[in-house]
């Protein structure tokens, strides 16, 4: 046995092996070492015909689950090798060989997954300039690809994988020594990688594993066809499953190749500054767009919402597509509803599915299969009055399987259990003779009562009993007295001190019916199961469409709710490079966590006259929120979703851009500086005039005068060669100067008012500079003690008198000051005013604004 041992193990050796003995799983040598330590399990020893004894110690097969979740999160893989003859019947050694490898992205148990969350295993692979990532979730059957080509293919790949924060990687040796270069995988906390062996990735090889799971002569279908970059990563990452799975993976039937679909490109840094799905600093979904979106009734919902967030339509049609079915869904509250409280009756089919494919389908799981199939019907039926396409395409898809719920329905029994080891699942009068063996299970003392009874009165022997040994089995019980009456058909078995034991020919069957009925009805019981099992393999495809029809319904019914219970407005789609308009704009995360109203805010951007906008205003006073909600609104709008504004004008947008906030990556031996600046330079070099830029506090990481020079020349950059809509929020008040030097820039100012030595904020972007930065009264608000505070103020207005930091910035390319404002930019701010709609306050605001410029 222990020669066999280390044989299993040399075949795995970068696994933990349990390897069954038994009741136990027992690990020996290094990974008993190991695993003692890692689990806090007794280490003891066996005798393995060395000179010492093998280090040894075990866990119980049947809490085995809990042990292996415990190592996977430490990074571990775990070979399960099983006993595969019984021991009681098996010559020699019991056979056995690892039926299974279970990794942090193979992980197939309900109790060890998120329901709302996806569990992907990636495969990257790079060769040359070109790089690809293929990944699945074996639980959901989700496969798909993506490839990269030029000098940016691993960077734009690790961009991937931090979006997709995969479970498991694994990866060829080309792309394993590029990545420690790649700033993108080094800084961002991706599983570590696992180098798979290289013939896997050869193109033939990868083309005939996925030919074969996927049952076709071609993988023209897939959109992968003469892609030898993107086959080698599917094909690779097929061949790891089935070596670590052991089974046929039903559930991948298919992939996606998503280059070229129409989506928005979002890297893992505006995913994380806009808080798509986790809170930038505490790590959470409360907070986040995703927490605030998710209204969702299913695990299946859950997850699709999670990927429409992180990839975003980019296509009008598709968007458009969307928006007319959360539309209908939104003005038809009552059946809104009533979908809604449907959807929670569904279980999770695409798991399920997953099972199936998995061969770990429990009885519980086809009877909640069973549930959500006879509620497709009343699913249909609610949708039948809506008129948009994409309703109806739903509707189409929502495959009822009469006959797969009629199966199951007529074979599991209600409440059915998890396990299928102790029988009781299938369900009475399916099978006849099923229920004889139950019957004669559970009337076996029946039986032997009527038979000792019958015997009793052939015989005459009136104390005569039928007992049980555990060693003879049943015998009929005669004492002394009567041993002259007992038949000659009577075999005797045993001699007793007052007794005699006998068995009959008939006792002896009914003794083997008895005692075999148990056994026989759990038999038949499992090979009734293998045949639903079978049935269902049969449909995974359709059960795959249904799951996915039943998550897209879920997300727009969600969207739906959340658009009406904020009082969210239908966006109008623009096309590419058309104008940005939000009229009484809300960060709607914001505005869902504040107990305060809300203050809204317009944001206006045509592409030409208004391409920049130069935002100055304290700290505190709502710059960022202001960037950040109109960078959501769009985002959300590209999702098909309604949007938190009175109205709103979005043009489709290519990508996303995010440059806010700034903080040490000590660990990383990143700079603030540094990490702001490696955001600039992607901006510079992938932003189109196509794309949304939002940049707070550019150069705040370096000197004063670094800092104006950078985020002046970035300015420049961004208005003259870039021309995307820029959003720019700055400290910097000469940077205000460069609306009366460039082209389609534009100031704006966040609204405060000063009131008894301290500030108020307003949180009403309006046009023009700010007059100053407040700073020292934020310091303040923000409980700075008053002598500092006080301090302070001396020192500035040393500063401002001696005007020493003016006297050092200027230059003859910054020629006018924001002290001296130009008459033209008053003039410009007057032209541009709306005395329609301007309210008395805000008139008196900008009035007491110009006349101050004016008096300096």
């Amino acid at each position: 046995m222990m020669r066999h041992y280390l044989q299993i193990k040399d075949q795995y050796k970068d696994c933990v092996l349990f390897y069954r003995l038994g009741d136990f799983y027992e690990m020996f040598f290094d990974d008993a070492k190991e695993v003692s330590a890692l689990l806090d399990l007794t280490l003891t020893g066996r005798d393995c015909g060395l000179e010492e004894r093998a280090p040894m110690c075990g866990i119980p097969f049947h809490a085995a689950d809990t042990y292996i979740a415990r190592l996977v999160a430490l990074g571990k893989k775990v070979a399960i090798c099983e006993q595969l003859s019984d021991p009681a019947t098996s010559k020699g050694m019991v056979d056995r060989d690892v039926v299974r490898v279970v990794s942090a992205g193979t992980l197939i148990e309900d109790e060890l997954l998120d329901e709302r969350s996806n569990n992907f295993i990636a495969c990257a692979y790079k060769s040359g300039e070109e790089c690809a990532v293929a990944y699945t979730d074996i639980t959901t059957g989700e496969f798909c690809v993506s490839s990269f080509s030029g000098g940016n293919c691993v960077s734009e790949a690790g961009e991937n994988l931090v979006k997709l924060s995969p479970a498991e990687i694994i990866v060829n040796d080309e792309f394993l020594l590029a990545a420690r270069d790649c700033p993108v995988l080094k800084y961002n906390s991706l599983p570590s990688f696992s180098c798979y062996v290289p013939w896997a990735f050869t193109v033939r090889r990868a083309e005939n594993s996925l030919l074969e799971q996927f049952q076709t002569k071609t993988l023209a279908p897939f959109g992968i066809a003469g892609k030898d970059i993107a086959i080698s990563a599917c094909g690779a990452l097929v061949e790891y499953l089935r070596e670590t799975q052991k089974h046929a993976l039903k559930n991948l039937d298919g992939l996606k190749y998503l280059n070229g679909r129409k989506t928005m490109m979002l890297d893992s840094i505006a995913i994380k500054n806009l808080e798509l799905t986790k809170t930038l600093y505490e790590g959470k979904k409360r907070g986040s767009l995703l927490w605030l979106l998710d209204k969702t009734q299913t695990g299946m919902g859950a997850r699709l919402l999670t990927n429409l967030i992180l990839n975003p339509l980019n296509s009008r049609e598709e968007i458009c597509f969307r928006l007319d079915g959360v539309e209908e869904l939104f003005n038809a509250t009552v059946i809104r509803i009533g979908i809604a409280e449907t959807l929670k009756g569904i279980r999770d089919i695409e798991r399920i599915a997953g099972k199936i494919s998995n061969n770990n389908l429990t009885p519980r799981d086809c009877e909640n299969l069973a549930l959500s199939l006879a509620i497709v019907p009343s699913l249909k039926f609610q949708l039948t009055g809506f008129s948009s396409p994409v309703l109806m395409k739903i509707v189409s898809e929502l495959h009822e399987l009469s006959e797969i719920r009629d199966l199951l329905k007529a074979t599991i029994v209600e409440n059915a259990p998890v396990a299928v080891k102790d029988g009781g699942f299938i369900r009475e009068g399916y099978n006849k003779d099923l229920d004889e063996f139950r019957r004669i299970r559970d009337g076996g003392a029946g039986m032997i009562a009527e038979m000792e009874t019958r015997e009793r009165d052939a015989t005459g022997i009136k104390n005569l009993k039928i007992k049980y040994n555990r060693v003879f089995g049943y015998m009929i019980e005669v004492t002394n007295s009567f041993k002259d009456k007992v038949p000659y058909h009577y075999q005797r078995r045993q001699t007793i001190a007052n007794a005699e034991r006998y068995v009959t020919d008939e006792l002896k069957e009914v003794e083997e019916k008895i005692l075999t009925s148990e056994e026989r009805s759990i038999k038949l019981e499992l090979a009734i199961f293998e045949d639903v099992k079978s049935a269902l393999a049969d449909n995974i495809s359709k059960l795959k469409e249904l799951a996915q029809a039943i998550a897209f319904l879920d997300c727009l019914v969600s969207f739906a709710a959340v658009s009406k219970e904020r009082n969210y407005c239908k966006p109008q789609i623009g096309p590419l490079g058309g104008p940005l308009k939000i009229i009484d704009g809300r960060h709607p995360v914001v505005e869902a966590l504040s107990k305060e109203r809300f203050v809204p805010n317009d944001t206006t951007m045509d592409g030409k006259d208004t391409s920049i906008m130069i935002i100055t205003g304290p700290n505190m006073a709502g710059k960022s929120t202001y960037m950040r909600q109109t960078a959501l609104i769009v985002l959300m709008a590209h999702l098909g979703c309604f949007v938190p504004a009175k109205s709103a004008e979005i043009p489709v947008t290519d990508r996303i851009f995010t440059r806010v906030g700034a903080s040490d990556n000590l660990i990383l031996d990143q700079s603030t500086f540094m990490v702001e600046m490696t955001e600039v330079a992607s901006i510079i070099l992938n932003a189109t005039p196509d794309s949304l830029l939002i940049l707070d506090e550019v150069g705040r990481g370096t000197s004063t005068f670094d800092g104006l020079s950078i985020a002046w020349a970035v300015l420049e950059h961004l208005a003259q060669k870039i021309k995307a809509k820029t959003l720019f929020a700055t400290h910097y008040h000469e940077l205000t100067e460069l609306e009366d030097k460039i082209e389609g820039v534009k100031n704006y100012k966040v609204t405060v008012k000063e009131a008894a030595g301290t500030v108020i904020f307003l949180r009403k972007i309006m046009r023009g500079g700010a007059n100053k930065s407040f700073g020292i009264e934020v310091a303040k608000l923000a409980g700075v003690p008053a002598e500092v505070t006080a301090r302070a103020k001396e020192i500035l207005k040393k500063l401002e008198k001696n005007d020493i930091a003016r006297g050092a910035a200027q230059t003859e390319e910054i020629a006018v000051s924001e002290e001296e404002p130009s008459l033209s930019e008053i003039e410009k701010i007057l032209s541009e005013l709306d005395l329609d709609n301007l309210s008395p306050m805000q008139a008196f605001m900008v009035l007491s604004d110009l006349s101050e410029k004016v008096k300096r």
